[in-house]
């Protein structure tokens, strides 16, 4: 059999890891085809008539037990097939689990959860691993497959836990059928000896077994395509318009003015006008740079979405358009709009031109899992997805005080100039913005409805049976905090924003390097987030990068780094979290941008301006012909799409990212709303930057909405009401009580701003 010809079936059970075992195999066999269902996509007989279309099949890792039918699907019937229809299987994790019970095997509890923790694996030296040395290897599970008594399965590894007095099985062959599978995971990132060397092995016993039967493949045709679709990678796109080559350029004025900060170039603007939009994505705090502030105008695209919905809103001015998506989605319907508005003539440099500008919620993430999202309850819901398009806009540099004026609208050489005098003229002033923050709540009349933390804990034991059993590696459990103003001092006015004195005092109490001020009406949302969620460089040839933080220790005087490296790196729990969070982040890059995805630093301390955080950087690459100028990938759709399958962030939810959505849906008593998605830009230019939106605090005001809005505005114009959401990963190695104050320390980061006493969090 040519290997050009070998066709290989990646059984998905709704796994997060499952892009980076196709990565794998194709390292293994580069000319493969390998075609990704999910385990419920087809019966079991209907999965039957295709096999003969495959040179083998892999059985991959996912949530639960193959003692319950629905987590396994039809892969579980692959093992026990008429001698006629055998085909070479490799399992993985619960693919291991699936064979042992088709067999007489017996699924049990491991003692000890191993949920990305490292084993070291001892192995017969034959088989699936011929050749292959020491065996290092990440493990991700809670059960394990007893194989007392059983003549037709033989041990190929194993490894020892509960201080070495319990055997667990890491890898077995079936005795007279072409069937080997691993219990460990041979695609995580730390895995050695046992990844790509194990797989090529797998391959070289297929290829032997299929040419020893002289068993050759269905020619692929119509009928197969239209089952299995194109094979990873995939690049396509959703359907847009034509590429529109009638690009704007970009108008660029640059002035060393380094006496103007971010908050007095806002209050030169329309940032103290309440009733108005306003943008501004900040670098607060090193490893920040550069802050962008969207200078809008009266007639400024506005999108707004809500899940569920089969339409969007496009709101300019006065104006407000009710949009039907028809047969598209929100998602390709940006990318549409992105595409008319590809712009040209930037500083390299800069890293936004103009584009959309705001926040993408939780649920809209949710969405994408095709997860129903149920009913909304009596509060009003803030937009899922809420955009406004800027075309003015002003850069600060905060490495050499440079501040750059831009325009993407045609002949705008008069406002650059306007907007120049305003600058040198406020420069000249050299005043320092005030903050009257510090006592807008001091001053109100405030009421602070924390999670109960009984409640909580409580909820974190839940999460840990959920894990013991199988149905997730990591849970991210979070809860909201609401807090309610009264007879506040000064009402919101087109000369006065609580909300922007809110933010000032944010900035001071908890700088960031991915800070945010976002009016965008109904939805003020107040950000000091500490993490990037992922940034896709200017095309052609993007570079996609996310830096996911997991452990958190902060600074004070004797937490050096030596000490924080001992607090995180030392840690197993901290570096379990990340190695979960970093494999769940290859798969979504695996997912979109193929094969080129590295790792390019795992679980390295990282010192910011108040604590010292663990954090790694994966990225992932396409050739320059894929985004090449004269393709409709050209304006960052690529990254867009990225986006879309990668939400909600793994950080905030754990994996598998599906499962454990399912979970948490059921453990936490609201939507998360803004809380846990993301906020950031998409650029003209192709680029864009998202962060998380934690650490954080929003509100809602139905006051300004558009015509659309079915909301009554509030009686009270001296009153808010702001949501703060926090939460922490769970995992097997969790305290309950530890994760309630971790919780608490997070929340109190933004509930200062409101005048909360620090001892009363405790």
């Amino acid at each position: 059999m040519s290997p050009a010809t070998e066709r290989v079936l990646l059984v998905d059970s709704y796994d997060s890891f499952t892009f980076n075992l196709a990565a794998l195999c194709r390292r293994a066999v580069p000319d493969c085809s390998i075609h990704i269902i999910k385990n419920d996509q087809l019966t079991f007989v209907d999965l039957l008539s295709y096999t003969d279309y495959f040179s083998a099949i892999i059985v991959g890792p996912g949530p639960g037990s193959p003692d319950i039918p629905e987590d396994i699907g039809a892969a579980n019937h692959l093992w026990t097939v008429d001698n006629t229809r055998l085909v070479p299987i490799f399992g993985v994790c619960l693919g291991l689990q699936s064979l042992a019970t088709q067999y007489g095997g017996r699924i049990k509890r491991l003692p000890v959860v191993k949920h990305g923790q490292v084993s070291v694996v001892e192995h017969t030296g034959g088989d699936i691993f011929k050749g292959v040395g020491v065996v290092k290897a990440v493990r991700y599970h809670s059960l394990h497959a007893d194989l007392t008594g059983n003549e037709d399965l033989e041990e190929l590894a194993w490894t020892f836990d509960n201080d070495e007095n319990t055997r667990i099985v890491m890898a077995l062959k079936h005795s007279k059928r072409p069937f080997w599978a691993v219990q460990y995971h041979p695609e995580s990132v730390l895995t050695e000896g046992g990844g790509i060397e194990v797989m090529f092995n797998f391959w070289c016993l297929a290829r032997s077994w299929n040419a020893a039967r002289d068993r050759s493949l269905l020619p692929w045709d119509g009928k197969a395509s239209a089952v299995f679709g194109s094979p990873w990678p995939n690049l396509l796109l959703p359907s847009i318009s034509k590429y529109c080559t009638d690009s704007r350029t970009v108008l660029t004025t640059p002035l060393h003015l380094p006496d103007l900060n971010a908050v007095t170039i806002c209050e030169l603007f329309d940032v103290a006008n309440d009733k108005s939009p306003f943008v501004m994505l900040e670098s607060a705090a090193a490893p920040g740079r550069y802050t962008i502030i969207g200078c809008l105008h009266t007639t400024s695209p506005h999108i707004t979405y809500s899940v569920g919905n089969d339409f969007l809103h496009l709101q300019q001015g006065e104006s407000c358009a009710r949009i039907p998506l028809g047969s598209r989605d929100v998602w390709s319907w940006v990318s549409a709009f992105m595409n008319q508005r590809k712009a040209s003539g930037g500083l390299p440099n800069l890293p936004f031109w103009g584009g959309l500008v705001g926040y993408l919620s939780y649920e809209i993430g949710v969405e994408s899992l095709s997860i129903p999202i149920t009913a909304p309850g009596e509060r009003p819901r803030h937009p899922d997805m809420n955009l406004v398009f800027v075309e003015r806009s002003i850069i600060l540099d905060s490495n050499d005080g440079t501040v750059y004026l831009q325009s993407i609208l045609e002949g705008d050489q008069e406002w650059l100039a306007d907007t120049t005098e305003l600058l040198r003229s406020a420069a000249q002033r050299h005043s320092t913005p005030t903050t009257n923050g510090t006592h807008s709540s001091t001053d109100a009349q405030t009421s602070f409805f924390l999670p109960d933390g009984e409640t909580y804990k409580s909820r974190v034991s839940i999460c840990q049976e959920h894990l013991y059993a199988g149905e997730s590696y990591e849970l991210c459990l979070t809860a909201p905090t609401r807090i309610t103003l009264r007879d506040l001092p000064w009402a919101a006015s087109e000369t006065q924003s609580p909300s922007w004195e809110r933010y000032k005092l944010l900035r001071e109490l908890n700088p960031a390097p991915h800070a945010g001020y976002l009016r965008l009406h109904p939805t003020t949302l107040v950000a000091s987030s500490p993490e990037r969620f992922l940034s896709f460089s200017r095309p052609p040839g993007a570079t996609f990068q996310l830096r996911p933080i997991k452990g958190t220790v902060r600074k004070g005087p004797d937490i050096t780094r030596a000490v924080a490296e001992k607090e995180l790196r030392g840690s197993p729990k901290e570096v379990a979290e990340n190695l979960m969070i970093v494999d769940l982040i290859r798969h979504d890059l695996h997912a979109v941008v193929g094969q080129d995805v590295d790792v390019k630093q795992f679980c390295t301390v990282e010192e910011y301006s108040t604590v010292w955080q663990l954090v790694s950087v994966i990225e992932g690459k396409v050739g320059d012909t894929v985004d090449a100028p004269d393709s409709h990938r050209a304006n960052g759709a690529l990254g867009w799409e990225l986006l879309r399958r990668s939400l909600p962030p793994g950080s905030m939810t754990g994996a598998p990212k599906k499962r454990s959505v399912e979970i948490l849906r059921t453990l936490e008593d609201s939507e998360r709303n803004v809380y846990s998605g993301a906020f950031g830009y998409w650029c003209v230019s192709g680029a864009g930057d998202w962060s998380v939106t934690i650490r954080s605090c929003f509100k809602y005001d139905g006051r300004y909405s558009c015509k659309h809005s079915t909301e009554a505005p509030p009686s009270d114009d001296r009153a808010e009401e702001w949501v703060i959401g926090a939460g922490g990963a769970i995992t097997a190695l969790s305290d309950p009580e530890k994760e309630w104050e971790e919780m608490l320390i997070k929340l109190r980061s933004v509930l200062r701003v409101f005048g909360y006493p620090a001892s009363r969090a405790n």
